[in-house]
């Protein structure tokens, strides 16, 4: 390095970071041969912490704020060699800029279906995928356990093993709580705190804070989701006849979708007597439905005429003809007719008259 660049360098002492990205997680400020001047101004500002590093090892931590480095103002730079030497120090410290701010819109998505049991579907395959963000929480933690020597840091870095940390983590989570899969969708706040809490120690651990976790789409097999289909179908139409109606009325519109010859105009014209029967009855029990509000009218008692010699009395109640057969004026023997009989019978062979000879012995036979 020329001798005016090694200048400019020395005489330098503000120490800043000015960050014009959208992604970096720290930058090591650049000085020559690390070298610090004794009353240098640090600026640290909101969104931003500053990392000192002496010989290697966390010296301090600086929050925001305008600091004059000298040994007075921060004690810990008292055991820092070379300070009295100024331009000559033969001191060398490094400083870490940490961005503090939210990183927002970080993808996530499960590597691959989570095993759920459901009451009402058995073993489910279940998908998940959404948006989270971080921030950094621990400069010192974030320094020395991610960062290292790297002069910046940035989030393509750490993004995939973040990602796969989530994706796993809701694979356990989801099932643990136990929400059936046709309501996983109206609760995917839920399942993104409770996610988020999982995870938070793991990120701590790195200096980081898992800010929030959210859980934009819930994927399920094909064949759970048509069931889920037919089942909110069945539901709105009420009735498993209003739902062969609408498995019906499916078939003529794929049939319409696909016509394939004299096939498939037959599907479709057998689809459509089907359900214009299928109305015409639906329209017909409606109206029986209605009729049927009204009670019926009361049904009038049978009356029997009862043949006496060559005439023919009556017609009498069965009240009436109980009475008879206790004085012996009707017998199984004597001959009946009602309205809607072909011809005259004997009373002991009408299905409704035989009740009344129970108590009546039966002639004494010859």
């Amino acid at each position: 390095m020329a001798l005016w660049d090694k200048l400019k360098q020395e005489l330098i002492d503000i120490i800043e970071w000015l960050d014009d990205t959208n992604e970096t997680l720290s930058y090591r400020f650049e000085r020559y041969q690390n070298e610090i001047k004794y009353g240098a101004k640090l600026v640290v500002r909101e969104g931003q912490m500053a990392v000192f590093v002496n010989e290697g090892k966390l010296a301090d931590v600086f929050k925001p704020g305008t600091y004059e480095l000298v040994t007075q103002n921060i004690p810990i730079l008292a055991t820092l060699r070379g300070w009295k030497y100024g331009f000559n120090s033969p001191f060398k410290a490094e400083v870490y800029f940490v961005s503090t701010r939210k990183f927002t819109d970080l993808k996530w998505g499960t590597p691959g279906p989570a095993m759920m049991r459901d009451k009402d579907f058995g073993m489910v395959r279940a998908t998940a995928f959404g948006i989270y963000a971080i921030r950094v929480k621990d400069p010192g933690t974030f320094i020395k356990d991610l960062v290292g020597t790297d002069n910046r840091f940035t989030l393509d870095e750490i993004q995939a093993n973040l990602r796969g940390k989530i994706g796993l983590r809701i694979k356990e989570v989801m099932p643990e709580l136990g929400i059936p899969v046709i309501e996983m969708e109206a609760k995917v706040t839920e399942i993104g705190t409770r996610l988020r809490d999982r995870l938070q120690p793991d990120f701590e651990a790195l200096g980081l804070e898992l800010v929030e976790v959210q859980v934009q789409d819930i994927g399920l097999p094909e064949e759970v989701e048509k069931a889920i289909d037919k089942r909110g179908a069945i539901a709105a139409v009420g009735n498993l006849q209003a739902y062969t109606q609408y498995e019906t009325a499916s078939s003529i519109r794929d049939a319409a979708n696909n016509p394939g010859g004299a096939a498939g105009a037959g599907v479709g014209l057998g689809a459509g007597l089907a359900m214009g029967a299928q109305m015409v009855n639906a329209m017909t029990g409606a109206a029986g439905a209605t009729a049927g509000a009204a009670p019926p009218p009361i049904p009038s008692a049978a009356a029997f005429h009862v043949a006496v010699g060559q005439s023919q009395t009556g017609p009498f109640d069965i009240a009436t003809l109980q009475a008879q057969v206790s004085s012996g004026q009707l017998t199984r023997n004597s001959l009946v007719w009602k309205t809607g009989m072909g011809q005259w019978t004997k009373a002991g062979d009408v299905p409704e008259l035989q009740s009344l000879f129970a108590a009546v012995p039966p002639p004494v036979p010859q």
